[in-house]
């Protein structure tokens, strides 16, 4: 019997290709970035890398040795215009070049990034330097994001943490909780410390749909790790993207 004759289309992502490499423990950043790319001729490949329960210094350096193989598990056969590593401390641990370099040695990419170089890239955009941070993480872990948020010339005066390593509780945290960690810290009236932006870090938090009310009530920019991490990505892969709201 003869082969059926065939003909080829258009692959799903004629307008982008777009990889995520996600952290085995999260449970926010695919879907939120999912709604976000959910347009005609926009191709999202999620790949997942082992993380720990808990955030710690050591467990975000042994995510190292993981991305390439999480990198290598996405479609071979797809040149991607951006890969994007899902993970803010993660980044702040490992070091934005070190995740570059992982992932572009397994994987056929225009360019790569994080959240925490996405903020940068953002807060540059918006000439901010002073930065109100809020994360879910503990100290050693805050530490780092800080050191690196300073290197690139962004002071963080207000900051506070709701000290919390175990990330199934991270990505259960509510909204109002997340709206009065906000506006109480990025205000900063009672320390008297004016800021440019406030920063909600961590990929596992729900901001998406949080982020432009209280963007509007905070009155200065609000970023959050996966609002600055599809920003970037639509940056580098230059989409226009149909959610005015969404990179408000």
């Amino acid at each position: 019997m003869a082969d059926l004759a065939y003909t080829l289309g258009l692959p799903n992502g004629h307008r982008a290709n777009l990889g995520l490499i996600v952290l085995q423990s999260d449970e926010t950043v695919e879907p939120e970035l999912q709604r976000v790319f959910a347009q005609d001729g926009m191709a999202v490949y999620v790949s997942r890398v082992p993380s720990g329960a808990e955030v710690t210094p050591d467990t975000l350096a042994e995510m190292e040795r993981a991305i390439p193989i999480a990198a290598g598990l996405l479609p071979p056969s797809v040149a991607f215009d951006v890969v994007g590593y899902c993970c803010t401390s993660g980044t702040a641990v490992i070091g934005a070049d070190q995740v570059a370099r992982a992932v572009n040695s397994v994987c056929t990419t225009a360019h790569v990034t994080d959240p925490l170089s996405a903020l940068i890239a953002q807060c540059r955009a918006k000439k901010v330097r002073k930065l109100a941070l809020i994360s879910p993480y503990i100290e050693p872990v805050n530490a780092r994001m800080r050191q690196r948020l300073a290197d690139a010339g962004i002071e963080t005066p207000v900051f506070a943490s709701f000290g919390v390593a175990q990330e199934a509780k991270v990505a259960r945290i509510d909204a109002a909780s997340l709206r009065a960690a906000v506006l109480t810290t990025a205000r900063g009236a009672a320390r008297g410390t004016d800021v440019d932006a406030a920063f909600l870090s961590c990929t596992n938090l729900q901001t998406l749909t949080l982020r432009p009310q209280l963007q509007q009530e905070l009155g200065k920019p609000l970023f959050t790790s996966n609002h600055a991490l599809a920003w970037h990505m639509a940056q580098l892969a230059g989409l226009e993207i149909d959610q005015p709201r969404a990179f408000a």
